[in-house]
Order: C-alpha cells, then sequence, then structure tokens
C-alpha cells in the first residue's frame, strides 16, 4: 500500500503543479491581449472555481489512498491546454482559420473542467458522506452497545409521556407561543432550549397532549401523495429538467390533491411552467444563463430566435442561416451562424446536432444539420419575448387552432407591429392576407411538420412584396408557383426541401429570369417528383449556385445547362439516378 500512497502524492503534486502553469498561461494571455476574451473568460472563470478545491482533494485523496486515473487524464488534458492557450495569443489576429481551430480545442479544454464539476466534484462530495455516515453509524452501534447493558428490558416507545396537569402551573403562556412558532406553514423543524429546571420537559408533554396539535398531526397524515400518472404528467410538464422538477416539487410538497391537479389543468391549457408567481426562482434561474456581454448579445437575439420554431421539432441549419443573414447580416456561406451555434451549444441553451462527415471543417454544414432545444428554454425565450406590448416587440410568436384567433390579433389589427421576426402555427396552409402589406420582409421560411406535402394558398401574395430576397419551403406542395411565378425582382435564393414540384416546374410558361431577374441561388433537396431538369433554368443568367441532393428520379441534366455562364458552384449529390453529365457542362 505504501507505492500507492507515494505514487498518489506524487500525482498530487504533478495536478497541482499543472493546474498553476494552465492558470497562470489563461491570466497571462487574457492580460496581454483581448482576442478570444469570451473563451478565456470562461475557461478563467471555470478555474477560479476549482482553486480551492484542487488542494483539497488531493489531500483528501491522499490521506484514503484513492487511485487517480482520472486525474491523470485531466493533467494530460491540462498540460496540452496550457500549450494550446500560449499558441493562441501568439497568433496573428488575420490567422482567422487557425484562430477557430485553436478556439474549438480551447473549447474542448473547458468541456473537460466542466467534467470536473459533472462528474470528479460530485463523486468526491459522495465519497465525503459516505465517509460520514459510516463515521455517525460507528459512533451509533458504538453507543447503542453501551445503552443496551442497561436497557436489556425495555422497550422503545413512541407514545407522548403521560402529563399530570395537577402540577403544570404557569406555562400557558410559553405554550401558547410554542403552538403559535410550531403551526406555521415555513417551520419543518424547531429547536426547544433553556436552562435546567425550567420546564422544558413539562411543556413538550403539554405539546403533544394539545387537541389543536393532535388535528393539525391528523391533517401533515391526511396530505396528498400523487400517483404514478400523476407523477408522470408532473416531470412531462416540468420537460424532465431537474431544477424545475425541485422547483415545482418543494412548491407542491404536502399540497391537497386539488392543488396537484390544478397545476395539471394549467399546463395542459397551454400555461407555461414560468408564468406562476411559485415558480420565479426558477425563471430567475433560468434568466441568469442568459447574461451576455458586449459582442456576445447577438448570441442572446439568436437564442431568442430559436423559440419562433414549434417545440420538439428539428430546426435545420439550413432555415437559421437564410433568417440570421437577413437579421444581423452575417456573410452568406454560414460561418458565422455555424460558429454562434457552437458557442450557444457550448453553453448548453440548444444542441447542434451535425450529420457530415467532415464535421472538422470550418464553416461546412450540410443540409441535414439541425438544432434542438429544450422545451424549457424555448419557453424562457417566448416569455423573454412576452414581457413587451405587442406592437414593441421584436419576435411575434402566434399559435392559431382552427379559427381561434388570438383575442389581441383582433384588438391590435389596427395597430403597427414592428416585429423583425413573425412566427406563426397553424393548420391553415394559406398565406394571410396581410402578408401582402408586410413590404419590408426579407425572408419567408414555411414549414409543414406533417406527413405529407401540403399545397401552399395565397402564393401570388408575394408578388407584393418588393424586398423579399429568400424562400425557404419544406414538405410543400408549390406547383402554382411556377405556374404563374409571383415578379419577385428581389428574390436572391429559394430552397425546396421534401416539396412536391410537380408538372409545371418543368413547363414553367413565363420566363423566371424575368420574373426572378437577381436570383443567384437555388436549392432542391429531397424533391422525390423531380424526373428532368427544366431547360427555362438553365437560362437563368443571374445564377450562381444551382444544388441539387438526394432527388434520386432524376436522370439527366439538359444540353441548355452550358448557358449558365454565370454558374460557380454545381452541387449535384445522391442523384442515384444521374449517370452521366452531357459534356456541355465543360463551357461553363
Amino acid at each position: 500500500m505504501a507505492s500507492v500512497v507515494v505514487a498518489n502524492a506524487a500525482l498530487g503534486g504533478a495536478f497541482e503543479r499543472v493546474f498553476s502553469l494552465l492558470y497562470e498561461a489563461v491570466t497571462d494571455v487574457i492580460n496581454k491581449t483581448r482576442m478570444y476574451e469570451s473563451i478565456l473568460e470562461r475557461l478563467k472563470d471555470r478555474l477560479d472555481l476549482m482553486r480551492p478545491l484542487v488542494a483539497e482533494m488531493v489531500l483528501s485523496n491522499r490521506e484514503r489512498d484513492l487511485s487517480e486515473e482520472r486525474t491523470k487524464r485531466l493533467i494530460e488534458r491540462m498540460v496540452k491546454g496550457e500549450k494550446r492557450v500560449r499558441k493562441y495569443s501568439q497568433l496573428s489576429w488575420w490567422k482567422y482559420l487557425m484562430r477557430f481551430h485553436y478556439a474549438k480545442k480551447l473549447i474542448q479544454l473547458e468541456k473537460d473542467l466542466s467534467g470536473f464539476f459533472k462528474v470528479e466534484l460530485p463523486a468526491w462530495n459522495a465519497m465525503n458522506v459516505l465517509e460520514s455516515v459510516k463515521d455517525i453509524k460507528d459512533i451509533s452501534q458504538r453507543l447503542s452497545r453501551r445503552l443496551s447493558l442497561t436497557r436489556l428490558n425495555s422497550v422503545p416507545s413512541c407514545v407522548v409521556p403521560r402529563l399530570r396537569t395537577d402540577f403544570v402551573i404557569g406555562l400557558d403562556v410559553p405554550l401558547k407561543e410554542l403552538k403559535k412558532q410550531l403551526l406555521a406553514v415555513e417551520v419543518s423543524l424547531l429547536v426547544l432550549t433553556a436552562p435546567g429546571g425550567c420546564g422544558k420537559t413539562t411543556l413538550v408533554k403539554m405539546l403533544g397532549h394539545d387537541d389543536d396539535i393532535k388535528a393539525g398531526l391528523q391533517d401533515g397524515s391526511s396530505s396528498y401523495i400523487p400517483d404514478g400518472e400523476m407523477v408522470k404528467k408532473i416531470v412531462k410538464g416540468c420537460g424532465g429538467f431537474p431544477l424545475a422538477l425541485k422547483v415545482v416539487g418543494k412548491s407542491l410538497f404536502g399540497k391537497s390533491a386539488v392543488t396537484w391537479h390544478l397545476r395539471v389543468a394549467k399546463w395542459s391549457h397551454g400555461f407555461s411552467i414560468l408564468d406562476t408567481d411559485i415558480d420565479s426562482d426558477l425563471l430567475e434561474c433560468l434568466q441568469s444563463s442568459l447574461e451576455f456581454k458586449g459582442h456576445e448579445m447577438i448570441l442572446r437575439e439568436c437564442f431568442m430566435d430559436l423559440g419562433s420554431f414549434p417545440e420538439d421539432q428539428k430546426i435545420p441549419v439550413a432555415a437559421l442561416i437564410d433568417m440570421w443573414s437577413e437579421l444581423y447580416e452575417l456573410v452568406e456561406d454560414g460561418i458565422h451562424v455555424i460558429a454562434n451555434l457552437h458557442e450557444i451549444n457550448t453553453r448548453n441553451l440548444a444542441n447542434l446536432v451535425v450529420t457530415r462527415q467532415d464535421a472538422g471543417l470550418v464553416g461546412s454544414y450540410s443540409n441535414e444539420d439541425f438544432v434542438l432545444q429544450h422545451d424549457l428554454f424555448r419557453e424562457l425565450a417566448i416569455h423573454q419575448c412576452s414581457q413587451e406590448p405587442i406592437e414593441q416587440r421584436k419576435r411575434l410568436i402566434v399559435d392559431i387552432s382552427g379559427n381561434n384567433i388570438p383575442k389581441w390579433w383582433m384588438e391590435q389589427r389596427l395597430q403597427p407591429i414592428n416585429a423583425q421576426l413573425l412566427s406563426i402555427s397553424t393548420e391553415n396552409y394559406c398565406l394571410p392576407g396581410f402578408v401582402e402589406k408586410m413590404d419590408k420582409l426579407k425572408a419567408l421560411i414555411v414549414t409543414n411538420y406533417g406527413f405529407f406535402p401540403a399545397e401552399l394558398g395565397n402564393i401570388q401574395l408575394l408578388g407584393s412584396l418588393p424586398n423579399l430576397k429568400r424562400i425557404r419551403l419544406q414538405k410543400v406542395s408549390i406547383p402554382s408557383i411556377f405556374k404563374t411565378p409571383p415578379p419577385l425582382g428581389d428574390l436572391e435564393k429559394i430552397s425546396l426541401f421534401m416539396c412536391n414540384i410537380g408538372q409545371n416546374f418543368r413547363d414553367c410558361s413565363i420566363e423566371i429570369s424575368n420574373a426572378w431577374s437577381n436570383l443567384m441561388e437555388i436549392i432542391i433537396d429531397y424533391c422525390n417528383d423531380l424526373v428532368e431538369f427544366p431547360t427555362w433554368l438553365c437560362y437563368t443568367v443571374s445564377l450562381k449556385k444551382l444544388s441539387i441532393t438526394n432527388c434520386h428520379k432524376l436522370s439527366a441534366l439538359p444540353i441548355e445547362i452550358r448557358e449558365l455562364t454565370g454558374l460557380e458552384v454545381l452541387n449535384l449529390r445522391s442523384c442515384t439516378n444521374l449517370s452521366e453529365l452531357p459534356e456541355s457542362v465543360t463551357s461553363l
């Protein structure tokens, strides 16, 4: 066992030294340069929290002769991290790709340090508790053996000892005060202290025989104990979020069955868990996760935008690129959007799911990449948006079930609403009439979450939108948009995902190049009824990017594709029936 102690002692010293080197490196870089301050500041915060715990943990592990295999792995990662921080600070400002590479490495280091709090620290605390419980148990057993010598024939009883009332004098006022404090709602434990001979035992006996106390005990016994079905409903209402379960469970503990059922009934009628005063602690804690500084404020805006998408649905990264490119003027190649999503993912405000093989390629993404947001964080975003008057909100989120129009909609319909983002969830696959008045609209995203494509009506209303630049349609049947294309002179990009294109796409009767004279990008993905590539598309001289993927019935490209003289990117992927390309592509 001595060899283990020596090894652990040496390892503990190494751990402390490496930790100090990493801390000094991070602090030094923060002081010398302001680049990447958000990542480095978070690393420093982690290290500041770990600092007082490291020495105590190392000492505790030595005393217990515990193996430190996990500590070895953390040491190795901290050594690499210290080197990366030093290299990080020596990069020139213009080496953006290298900076992005090292930033990802430091984010991984931050995750490793987070594991210290999620795994190592709880395990260490649990071990301390177990050790304490063991010591208490040993003391209790020794004490029990000692007491058993004098109580061999006694049987412990929980009955309140008999009280001889003919000897009780002058305790009426103390009893009244003690009852008042003990029956208070917020009191779960009361300690009674006084010098010897003052009547503590007698007072407690009187309390045990008091009628009001007995009635109260008969009532903390009739408190509602929920069944399994009720527990499932509460867990579902909390979204399985541990913090929410703790807060809600505390608020319902000891309450009547009516209170439990009322809470579940509110949730079933659309009330958010954050809408009640009783959950203010939960709201305050969640709001603290949205505290951003300086240039990071755009991350808060992006997080808030995620709440505009329906719950429990995948949010396509491609849709976010279209939306954020216009809202925040981010570059079209998506690199800033991807960087923001990685940062939001790192802060555990949403989950970025990357499906491509080349996930390490900077700024790369595919149409299959998506984001998932926890229901509770979506409710937080919606709750934050709802704190402002309707006409002043940046984001307007509307849920229309059948003909159930929100009351404020009718009240505010004559008032101008200046929202920069409008989200409408409805079962009516028809553009609302007021769309034609939205002359500042730049991006339109229509998503059908049903099983089959639905035909989109009122498509001609788009012709009155002079600033519309992007259209993204998902699982929509859109033959009419190509039969008589609405004039969209500023339209730059159209994306069709899992859409039914129809025969009109091939036999378009009006020159798209005239109706959409500024069209630069077309994305067609998973459109199963695309059999022939339309000839008219080859004469869209403004087109620079053309992507056709996962269209398995497409069998050939026309010779006229050579007319796309301005084309810069041609992406043809997973079109299994497309066996060859025409020789005319060499003219591109």
